[in-house]
């Protein structure tokens, strides 16, 4: 449903997640908008999370709506950098239809791509959450054709920095034995896994088709910062069936139920 007189201003559409028990005010036009990536990322936290979940680049909170609304135990901080867009989380803090999780998640305005000692005064202070839950932009700006609009540009593409400043500020906030997880492009796992060579280990590599007989186009990422841990290639999941558009089962209980993808904590 389009609202087209906003307190911010923007156009916007209020739009459900998981069949109802999450609504959203997104820009209907000039910004990302959320889809599967941000519900997948926010299903890929276990069953029985407990504790402070971080959504880095958080845009109008779709991911941690989606966790906190399925995770009683956790609370939810939305980090982004876009103010216009911050205004539409809060808005959806507000929303009577997000009451039973709105409680427990707060907003913070912060540039995750900054120095130390800015984040840090925004807020984003050392070993400041429990588990980091991150969508980065999936495009290299050197590589893709960037969007003439300023503000979805800043939603897809990474500077000439890449995924270094992300790394950086997840292994600066998460507790040591705190998780990460990350949806990337599934043709962008080397970077990924570069970046967090080093900070993070038992990393678990989660792969998503299109197709059962598709290529993954995405993969889920899941680390624990300092661990030793080996890396371990998981089975992953189909998201459609045949050649049409239906959901598989499994996605259908994802998308729609609100349910976990039942991964297990390392």
């Amino acid at each position: 449903m389009t609202v087209p007189s906003e307190p911010t201003g923007q156009e916007t559409t209020h739009d459900a997640f998981l069949g109802g028990k999450v609504y959203v005010r997104q820009p209907r036009r000039g910004r990302h908008r959320a889809g599967l990536d941000a519900v997948y990322l926010a299903a890929a936290l276990p069953d029985g999370t407990r504790g402070h979940v971080v959504d880095l680049g958080a845009g109008v909170g779709t991911a941690g709506f989606c966790a906190a609304a399925r995770l009683e135990d956790i609370q939810v901080t939305l980090v982004e950098i876009d103010a216009a867009v911050l205004d539409l989380a809060r808005l959806g803090l507000e929303d009577p239809a997000n009451a039973a999780f709105a409680g427990r998640v707060s907003v913070l305005e912060a540039d995750i791509t900054a120095k130390g000692s800015l984040r840090h005064a925004a807020g984003l202070t050392p070993s400041f959450a429990d588990h980091v839950i991150m969508n980065p932009p999936y495009y290299e700006a050197d590589r893709f054709r960037a969007s003439p609009n300023t503000a979805r540009a800043g939603a897809h593409m990474l500077d000439d920095r890449g995924l270094e400043p992300w790394a950086r500020t997840a292994t600066d906030i998460v507790r040591e034995g705190g998780s990460l997880t990350v949806i990337f492009r599934a043709d962008g796992l080397r970077e990924l896994l570069n970046v967090l060579q080093g900070r993070f280990g038992a990393i678990d590599v989660i792969p998503l088709r299109p197709r059962p007989e598709a290529p993954a186009t995405r993969v889920l990422v899941r680390a624990i910062r300092a661990s030793r841990g080996p890396m371990q290639l998981l089975p992953g999941f189909v998201l459609h069936e045949g050649d049409g558009s239906d959901f598989t089962p499994q996605s259908r209980a994802v998308m729609r139920d609100g349910e976990g993808l039942g991964l297990t904590a390392r």
